[in-house]
Protein backbone atom coordinates (compact mmCIF):
# COMPACT_ATOMS: atom_id res chain seq x y z
CA UNK A 1 0.00 0.00 0.00
CA UNK A 2 1.05 3.24 -0.76
CA UNK A 3 2.21 5.65 1.86
CA UNK A 4 1.91 8.76 0.31
CA UNK A 5 -1.77 11.20 0.42
CA UNK A 6 -4.28 10.17 -2.10
CA UNK A 7 -5.26 12.87 -4.73
CA UNK A 8 -9.19 13.75 -4.35
CA UNK A 9 -10.78 13.56 -7.85
CA UNK A 10 -14.23 15.15 -8.49
CA UNK A 11 -16.65 13.11 -10.37
CA UNK A 12 -17.13 16.61 -12.89
CA UNK A 13 -20.56 17.02 -14.38
CA UNK A 14 -22.55 13.20 -13.99
CA UNK A 15 -23.85 13.23 -17.40
CA UNK A 16 -20.42 13.44 -18.98
CA UNK A 17 -17.00 12.00 -19.72
CA UNK A 18 -15.67 12.20 -16.35
CA UNK A 19 -17.13 8.64 -14.19
CA UNK A 20 -16.14 6.91 -17.66
CA UNK A 21 -12.57 7.90 -17.69
CA UNK A 22 -12.08 7.96 -13.86
CA UNK A 23 -12.97 4.23 -13.98
CA UNK A 24 -10.43 3.79 -16.99
CA UNK A 25 -7.17 5.80 -15.23
CA UNK A 26 -7.89 3.70 -12.24
CA UNK A 27 -7.89 0.52 -14.33
CA UNK A 28 -4.55 1.73 -16.12
CA UNK A 29 -2.81 1.94 -12.77
CA UNK A 30 0.23 1.38 -12.50
CA UNK A 31 3.09 0.50 -9.94
CA UNK A 32 3.96 3.34 -8.37
CA UNK A 33 0.89 5.44 -9.36
CA UNK A 34 -0.13 7.59 -6.40
CA UNK A 35 -3.85 6.50 -5.23
CA UNK A 36 -6.45 8.60 -5.69
CA UNK A 37 -10.39 8.97 -4.56
CA UNK A 38 -13.66 10.11 -6.52
CA UNK A 39 -15.64 12.32 -4.76
CA UNK A 40 -19.40 11.74 -6.11
CA UNK A 41 -21.79 9.05 -5.74
CA UNK A 42 -20.62 5.49 -5.72
CA UNK A 43 -23.85 4.30 -7.38
CA UNK A 44 -23.33 6.26 -10.25
CA UNK A 45 -20.01 4.00 -11.15
CA UNK A 46 -20.58 1.22 -10.14
CA UNK A 47 -23.58 1.91 -13.10
CA UNK A 48 -21.26 3.46 -15.42
CA UNK A 49 -18.57 0.31 -14.79
CA UNK A 50 -21.78 -1.85 -15.77
CA UNK A 51 -22.97 -0.38 -18.87
CA UNK A 52 -19.33 -0.38 -19.99
CA UNK A 53 -18.42 -3.71 -19.68
CA UNK A 54 -15.67 -2.44 -17.15
CA UNK A 55 -14.31 -4.21 -14.57
CA UNK A 56 -13.72 -1.67 -12.12
CA UNK A 57 -15.21 -2.83 -8.50
CA UNK A 58 -16.19 0.18 -6.62
CA UNK A 59 -15.35 1.11 -2.53
CA UNK A 60 -17.28 3.18 -0.50
CA UNK A 61 -14.61 4.95 0.97
CA UNK A 62 -13.39 7.79 3.61
CA UNK A 63 -10.11 9.66 2.78
CA UNK A 64 -8.25 7.90 5.49
CA UNK A 65 -9.75 4.27 4.20
CA UNK A 66 -8.79 5.73 0.19
CA UNK A 67 -5.09 4.41 -0.10
CA UNK A 68 -5.65 0.94 1.28
CA UNK A 69 -8.68 0.22 -0.99
CA UNK A 70 -6.91 1.69 -4.33
CA UNK A 71 -5.01 -1.37 -4.78
CA UNK A 72 -7.97 -3.72 -5.96
CA UNK A 73 -11.17 -0.91 -6.26
CA UNK A 74 -11.80 2.42 -7.13
CA UNK A 75 -12.35 4.39 -4.00
CA UNK A 76 -15.11 6.75 -3.85
CA UNK A 77 -16.09 8.65 -1.26
CA UNK A 78 -20.30 9.60 -1.22
CA UNK A 79 -20.66 13.06 -1.76
CA UNK A 80 -24.61 13.03 -3.01
CA UNK A 81 -26.63 10.79 -5.23
CA UNK A 82 -27.09 11.84 -8.61
CA UNK A 83 -29.22 10.60 -11.85
CA UNK A 84 -26.29 10.87 -13.94
CA UNK A 85 -27.83 10.22 -17.12
CA UNK A 86 -24.87 9.85 -19.84
CA UNK A 87 -25.72 12.85 -22.58
CA UNK A 88 -28.42 14.33 -20.64
CA UNK A 89 -27.27 17.28 -18.21
CA UNK A 90 -29.91 17.76 -15.38
CA UNK A 91 -29.80 20.48 -13.09
CA UNK A 92 -30.73 18.38 -10.34
CA UNK A 93 -27.32 17.05 -9.98
CA UNK A 94 -25.49 20.50 -9.82
CA UNK A 95 -25.46 20.33 -6.03
CA UNK A 96 -23.76 17.48 -5.68
CA UNK A 97 -21.15 17.80 -8.79
CA UNK A 98 -20.38 21.66 -6.30
CA UNK A 99 -20.19 19.64 -3.73
CA UNK A 100 -17.36 17.17 -4.85
CA UNK A 101 -14.84 20.16 -5.59
CA UNK A 102 -15.57 22.12 -2.41
CA UNK A 103 -15.09 18.77 -0.33
CA UNK A 104 -12.23 18.18 -2.90
CA UNK A 105 -10.62 21.67 -2.01
CA UNK A 106 -10.99 21.29 2.08
CA UNK A 107 -9.47 17.62 1.90
CA UNK A 108 -6.20 19.04 0.68
CA UNK A 109 -6.58 22.19 2.81
CA UNK A 110 -6.73 19.82 5.58
CA UNK A 111 -4.08 17.28 4.93
CA UNK A 112 -6.15 14.66 3.96
CA UNK A 113 -5.48 14.81 0.24
CA UNK A 114 -2.72 15.93 -1.43
CA UNK A 115 -3.76 17.86 -4.34
CA UNK A 116 -7.13 18.56 -5.82
CA UNK A 117 -8.10 16.77 -9.75
CA UNK A 118 -11.41 18.10 -11.41
CA UNK A 119 -12.94 15.98 -13.85
CA UNK A 120 -15.09 18.55 -16.47
CA UNK A 121 -18.07 20.72 -15.56
CA UNK A 122 -21.04 22.37 -17.54
CA UNK A 123 -20.86 25.67 -16.11
CA UNK A 124 -24.23 26.36 -17.72
CA UNK A 125 -25.62 23.13 -15.61
CA UNK A 126 -24.58 24.49 -12.23
CA UNK A 127 -25.83 27.93 -12.62
CA UNK A 128 -29.05 27.17 -11.06
CA UNK A 129 -27.88 25.76 -7.85
CA UNK A 130 -26.12 29.15 -7.09
CA UNK A 131 -22.71 28.63 -8.95
CA UNK A 132 -21.65 32.15 -9.73
CA UNK A 133 -18.15 31.68 -11.66
CA UNK A 134 -17.15 31.49 -15.39
CA UNK A 135 -15.46 28.41 -14.49
CA UNK A 136 -13.37 25.80 -12.24
CA UNK A 137 -10.29 28.67 -12.13
CA UNK A 138 -12.26 30.82 -10.54
CA UNK A 139 -14.22 29.06 -8.21
CA UNK A 140 -11.24 27.60 -7.14
CA UNK A 141 -9.77 30.95 -5.97
CA UNK A 142 -13.08 31.76 -4.28
CA UNK A 143 -12.77 28.91 -2.28
CA UNK A 144 -9.06 29.78 -1.40
CA UNK A 145 -9.97 33.13 -0.30
CA UNK A 146 -12.52 31.42 2.11
CA UNK A 147 -9.88 29.10 3.50
CA UNK A 148 -7.11 31.95 4.00
CA UNK A 149 -8.93 35.15 3.67
CA UNK A 150 -6.74 36.83 1.32
CA UNK A 151 -7.30 38.02 -1.93
CA UNK A 152 -6.50 35.45 -4.79
CA UNK A 153 -5.40 35.41 -8.81
CA UNK A 154 -5.74 31.89 -10.10
CA UNK A 155 -4.13 31.92 -13.44
CA UNK A 156 -4.99 29.01 -15.64
CA UNK A 157 -2.42 27.54 -17.34
CA UNK A 158 -2.51 24.90 -19.85
CA UNK A 159 0.71 22.45 -19.61
CA UNK A 160 2.15 19.23 -21.75
CA UNK A 161 5.76 18.97 -22.40
CA UNK A 162 5.27 20.45 -25.78
CA UNK A 163 4.12 23.63 -24.43
CA UNK A 164 2.76 26.20 -21.47
CA UNK A 165 0.38 28.69 -22.08
CA UNK A 166 -1.13 30.94 -20.29
CA UNK A 167 -4.52 33.24 -20.87
CA UNK A 168 -4.90 36.35 -18.73
CA UNK A 169 -7.65 36.74 -19.47
CA UNK A 170 -10.26 33.16 -19.35
CA UNK A 171 -13.61 33.02 -19.74
CA UNK A 172 -14.73 35.78 -21.00
CA UNK A 173 -15.98 37.47 -24.36
CA UNK A 174 -13.73 38.86 -26.55
CA UNK A 175 -14.97 41.90 -26.17
CA UNK A 176 -14.68 41.96 -22.71
CA UNK A 177 -11.43 40.06 -22.69
CA UNK A 178 -9.84 43.37 -24.57
CA UNK A 179 -11.96 45.59 -22.62
CA UNK A 180 -10.49 44.18 -19.07
CA UNK A 181 -7.12 43.63 -20.03
CA UNK A 182 -4.63 45.61 -17.99
CA UNK A 183 -0.87 46.38 -17.79
CA UNK A 184 -1.07 45.30 -14.24
CA UNK A 185 -3.43 42.33 -14.87
CA UNK A 186 -0.61 41.03 -17.70
CA UNK A 187 2.40 42.02 -14.52
CA UNK A 188 0.43 40.45 -11.88
CA UNK A 189 0.03 37.28 -13.87
CA UNK A 190 3.91 37.20 -14.88
CA UNK A 191 4.92 37.21 -11.67
CA UNK A 192 2.43 34.45 -10.74
CA UNK A 193 3.86 32.35 -13.64
CA UNK A 194 7.40 32.99 -12.93
CA UNK A 195 7.34 32.16 -9.32
CA UNK A 196 5.29 28.56 -9.76
CA UNK A 197 7.66 27.89 -12.76
CA UNK A 198 10.22 28.18 -10.10
CA UNK A 199 8.41 26.67 -7.35
CA UNK A 200 6.40 23.82 -8.96
CA UNK A 201 8.53 23.22 -12.34
CA UNK A 202 11.93 24.41 -10.57
CA UNK A 203 12.99 26.07 -13.30
CA UNK A 204 15.24 28.30 -11.76
CA UNK A 205 15.12 31.28 -14.34
CA UNK A 206 11.69 30.58 -16.45
CA UNK A 207 11.77 32.30 -19.77
CA UNK A 208 8.19 33.86 -20.42
CA UNK A 209 7.55 34.87 -23.97
CA UNK A 210 4.25 37.43 -24.38
CA UNK A 211 2.32 37.43 -27.12
CA UNK A 212 0.63 40.50 -28.32
CA UNK A 213 -2.88 40.78 -28.76
CA UNK A 214 -3.68 42.30 -32.09
CA UNK A 215 -2.27 40.92 -35.33
CA UNK A 216 1.55 40.77 -36.01
CA UNK A 217 1.27 42.47 -31.88
CA UNK A 218 0.37 45.54 -33.56
CA UNK A 219 2.14 46.43 -36.54
CA UNK A 220 3.74 49.90 -34.92
CA UNK A 221 0.38 50.79 -33.58
CA UNK A 222 -1.28 50.38 -37.45
CA UNK A 223 -3.43 47.42 -35.99
CA UNK A 224 -4.44 49.11 -32.62
CA UNK A 225 -2.50 50.42 -29.96
CA UNK A 226 -3.07 48.00 -27.45
CA UNK A 227 0.26 46.16 -27.59
CA UNK A 228 2.39 49.63 -27.72
CA UNK A 229 0.10 51.24 -24.61
CA UNK A 230 -0.72 47.83 -22.66
CA UNK A 231 1.28 45.02 -23.53
CA UNK A 232 4.85 46.69 -23.87
CA UNK A 233 4.88 48.31 -20.33
CA UNK A 234 4.00 45.20 -18.85
CA UNK A 235 6.82 43.61 -20.72
CA UNK A 236 9.09 46.31 -19.24
CA UNK A 237 7.90 46.22 -15.66
CA UNK A 238 8.40 42.52 -15.65
CA UNK A 239 11.72 42.83 -16.88
CA UNK A 240 12.57 45.92 -14.22
CA UNK A 241 11.43 42.97 -11.65
CA UNK A 242 14.19 40.69 -12.86
CA UNK A 243 11.86 38.17 -15.00
CA UNK A 244 13.05 36.89 -18.18
CA UNK A 245 9.90 38.16 -20.31
CA UNK A 246 9.97 39.07 -23.82
CA UNK A 247 7.35 40.48 -25.69
CA UNK A 248 4.90 41.75 -27.56
CA UNK A 249 5.70 39.28 -29.87
CA UNK A 250 3.45 38.32 -33.07
CA UNK A 251 1.33 35.40 -32.27
CA UNK A 252 1.25 33.90 -35.00
CA UNK A 253 4.87 32.89 -35.21
CA UNK A 254 5.05 31.76 -31.32
CA UNK A 255 4.09 28.34 -31.57
CA UNK A 256 6.28 26.81 -34.07
CA UNK A 257 8.77 24.09 -32.83
CA UNK A 258 11.93 26.67 -33.30
CA UNK A 259 10.02 29.25 -31.73
CA UNK A 260 8.71 26.88 -28.89
CA UNK A 261 12.18 26.53 -27.66
CA UNK A 262 13.01 29.81 -26.94
CA UNK A 263 10.62 29.72 -23.78
CA UNK A 264 9.13 28.03 -21.05
CA UNK A 265 5.66 29.59 -20.88
CA UNK A 266 3.96 31.24 -23.28
CA UNK A 267 1.50 34.54 -22.02
CA UNK A 268 -1.67 34.59 -24.17
CA UNK A 269 -3.61 37.81 -23.88
CA UNK A 270 -7.34 35.83 -24.71
CA UNK A 271 -8.22 32.42 -23.87
CA UNK A 272 -8.15 30.83 -27.63
CA UNK A 273 -5.29 32.59 -28.15
CA UNK A 274 -3.68 30.47 -25.71
CA UNK A 275 -5.80 26.83 -25.73
CA UNK A 276 -5.98 26.63 -29.98
CA UNK A 277 -1.94 25.73 -30.33
CA UNK A 278 -1.82 23.48 -27.10
CA UNK A 279 -5.02 22.20 -27.98
CA UNK A 280 -3.45 21.30 -31.92
CA UNK A 281 -0.30 20.39 -30.27
CA UNK A 282 -1.18 18.00 -27.61
CA UNK A 283 -4.97 17.07 -27.45
CA UNK A 284 -4.70 14.18 -25.42
CA UNK A 285 -1.68 14.93 -23.22
CA UNK A 286 -2.59 18.52 -21.93
CA UNK A 287 -3.35 19.55 -18.27
CA UNK A 288 -4.85 22.21 -16.97
CA UNK A 289 -3.13 23.49 -13.85
CA UNK A 290 -4.30 26.70 -11.88
CA UNK A 291 -1.39 28.45 -10.85
CA UNK A 292 -1.58 31.28 -7.88
CA UNK A 293 -3.19 28.55 -5.75
CA UNK A 294 -2.09 27.31 -1.85
CA UNK A 295 -2.67 24.34 -2.94
CA UNK A 296 -2.35 22.23 -6.31
CA UNK A 297 -5.16 21.60 -8.95
CA UNK A 298 -5.18 20.12 -12.49
CA UNK A 299 -7.90 18.90 -14.71
CA UNK A 300 -7.88 16.99 -17.89
CA UNK A 301 -7.74 19.69 -20.68
CA UNK A 302 -11.21 18.90 -22.44
CA UNK A 303 -14.96 19.31 -21.42
CA UNK A 304 -18.00 17.14 -20.29
CA UNK A 305 -18.09 15.77 -24.12
CA UNK A 306 -22.00 14.53 -23.42
CA UNK A 307 -22.07 13.49 -26.93
CA UNK A 308 -20.15 10.74 -26.70
CA UNK A 309 -21.11 10.33 -23.02
CA UNK A 310 -22.15 6.74 -21.96
CA UNK A 311 -20.61 4.93 -25.52
CA UNK A 312 -17.35 3.64 -23.81
CA UNK A 313 -15.33 5.89 -26.04
CA UNK A 314 -13.58 8.50 -24.37
CA UNK A 315 -10.25 8.82 -23.80
CA UNK A 316 -8.89 9.16 -20.29
CA UNK A 317 -5.26 10.07 -21.23
CA UNK A 318 -5.49 13.17 -20.44
CA UNK A 319 -7.09 12.51 -16.90
CA UNK A 320 -4.53 10.55 -16.46
CA UNK A 321 -1.81 13.52 -17.68
CA UNK A 322 -3.74 15.33 -14.68
CA UNK A 323 -3.52 12.31 -12.04
CA UNK A 324 0.24 12.28 -12.82
CA UNK A 325 1.09 16.15 -12.67
CA UNK A 326 -0.52 16.40 -9.35
CA UNK A 327 1.34 13.68 -7.68
CA UNK A 328 4.76 15.26 -9.51
CA UNK A 329 3.90 18.86 -8.06
CA UNK A 330 2.43 17.24 -4.84
CA UNK A 331 6.02 15.49 -4.53
CA UNK A 332 8.11 18.41 -5.00
CA UNK A 333 5.66 20.28 -2.61
CA UNK A 334 6.96 18.19 0.06
CA UNK A 335 3.11 16.29 0.43
CA UNK A 336 2.79 13.46 2.78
Amino acid sequence: MSTRAPLALSQGDPSGIGPEIALKAWAARRSGTRPFFVLGDPDLFERTAKALDLAVPIARVTPAQASAAFATALPVLPIGVVRGVPGKPDAADAPVTIAAIERGVALVQSGEAAAIVTNPIAKEVLYGAGFKHPGHTEFLGELAERHDGGKVLPVMMLWSPALAVVPVTIHVSLARSIAELTTDLIVETGRIVAHDMRAKFAIHTPRLAIAGLNPHAGEGGSMGREDIDIVAPAVARLRAEGIDARGPLPPDTMFHAAARATYDAALCMYHDQALIPIKTLAFDSAVNLTLGLPFIRTSPDHGTAFDIAGKGVANEASLIAALDLASLLADRAGAP
